[in-house]
């Protein structure tokens, strides 16, 4: 809470009440409210083709860099890689078991969450597997954008950022302040633009609450906990297996100690913030060097994102469970895709929603409902900053159990 002004996350939470208030004495006549929800999604989708792509080359051009840091950058990017892979493939594993999108009855979707035809949007045929891969090379990277192709838009970003790395200083340096400069000023759109979130998600669940009356708000509940368990399966699973694979750290002393940060970033939701404290653990209570925690952990904070991957797949399936959309082989890979490099290119974007959105138009799903979430993105942002910042510290322990090997073979 900033002194005078109001917390924009609570703005959020008290307009999604009122909104559900109002669209339960309302009732059908909260449909009038509609077009609140869907000016606000006019311009985050407005949004989402510029900042992504501008996203993405910045941290495809950091990462291209990494190899100057040795076996610690090679090591750490392929651990970050594979952990935002398993946490994608989690989203989506827990997303088909236990579906947190159904519950609506068949043909009952309010006119807000639909295209202005009254019907979704058409995804067209679904392509096969090498269709796909060709799908995401694009013959023209303008009209890829223009398009918005948001595979395509991924892969032309990430060549072009690994290929700025690849230049000289001289050359290198005035394109990167350029494209850091308009995501600035896209950063400094997207908050602006989110300070009409109020409005919008009142708009929003007062036409769903309206329409649906209760059952909505059971689906976004169902979510949360889905998400919860595959967070905490994240968290305490994964990482203490790879801890006790690669590194000489018993798991139970690694959950044990880097819980004193998971508490920061719970209460933080910042990675950025918590850095001192899992600094201040890794070297202290977990015996890793000044040296491994200086590169590993700042790279963590801001490419490794596993938390947020979770998120991303999950509300895919959520969606489209929502929608009834049965998801093919095609969109099962835009959305591994489009999760784990959208996590990795993660670095300046406030906040997980913008990148949600990406994932959704890449796999063809509608984005219309997902203000729904808004009101709750808080509660979701403190656990997945939490998953995030022990997924940096597994690192640094991994890193440095290598780094302590390659020492004693010399």
């Amino acid at each position: 809470m900033k002194k005078g002004k109001l917390n924009l996350g609570v703005a959020i939470l008290i307009a999604m009440l009122l909104g559900i208030v109002t669209g339960a004495i309302l009732k059908e006549k909260s449909v009038m409210f509609a077009p609140l929800g869907s000016i606000f999604i006019h311009l985050i989708k407005m949004m989402v083709i510029p900042l992504v792509t501008v996203s993405i080359i910045l941290g495809a051009a950091s990462l291209g860099e990494t190899k100057s840091a040795g076996k610690i950058g090679l090591g750490t990017f392929v651990y970050y890689l594979s952990t935002t892979a398993v946490a994608v493939t989690l989203g989506l594993v827990f997303g088909g078991i236990f579906k947190p999108g159904l519950g609506l009855q068949e043909g009952s979707l309010p006119a807000q969450f639909l295209d202005k035809t009254g019907e979704l949007a058409s995804r067209g045929e679904i392509a096969g597997f090498w269709d796909t891969i060709l799908g995401i090379i694009p013959t023209n990277p303008l009209a890829g954008l223009v398009n918005g192709n948001i595979l395509q838009i991924l892969f032309f970003s990430l060549f072009l950022g690994i290929a700025l790395s690849k230049l000289v200083k001289e050359k290198r340096e005035p394109v990167i302040s350029l494209l850091e400069s308009l995501n600035e000023a896209m950063i400094w759109m997207i908050l602006k633009v989110m300070i009409l979130a109020p409005i919008g998600v009142f708009g929003l669940m007062a036409d769903a609450v309206g329409t649906f009356g209760y059952d909505i708000l059971a689906l976004v509940l169902k979510l949360l906990i889905v998400y919860t368990v595959a967070l905490a399966l994240q968290t305490f699973g994964v990482y203490p297996l790879f801890v006790k694979l690669l590194s000489k750290t018993s798991p139970t002393k690694f959950i044990k100690k880097i819980s004193k940060a998971q508490i920061v970033a719970l209460s933080t939701a910042s990675s950025m913030a918590t850095l001192p404290v899992t600094f201040e653990v890794c070297e202290e209570e977990l015996e890793v060097s000044n040296e491994t925690t200086s590169f590993v952990l700042p790279l963590g904070a801001t490419i490794n994102m596993d938390g947020n991957a979770i998120y991303y797949a999950l509300c895919a399936m959520f969606f489209a469970q929502m929608y009834g959309i049965e998801l093919g082989m095609t969109q099962y890979i835009a959305i591994i895709i489009t999760a784990t490099i959208g996590s990795i290119g993660q670095a300046g974007v406030p906040g997980p929603s913008l990148l949600v959105v990406a994932v959704l138009l890449a796999a063809g799903l509608p984005v219309q409902a997902l203000p729904l979430l808004f009101g709750v993105d808080r509660i979701f942002d403190m656990m997945r900053t939490a998953v995030n910042i022990t997924g940096d510290a597994s690192c640094a322990v991994i890193i440095q159990n290598m780094l302590d090997k390659e020492e004693q073979k010399s």
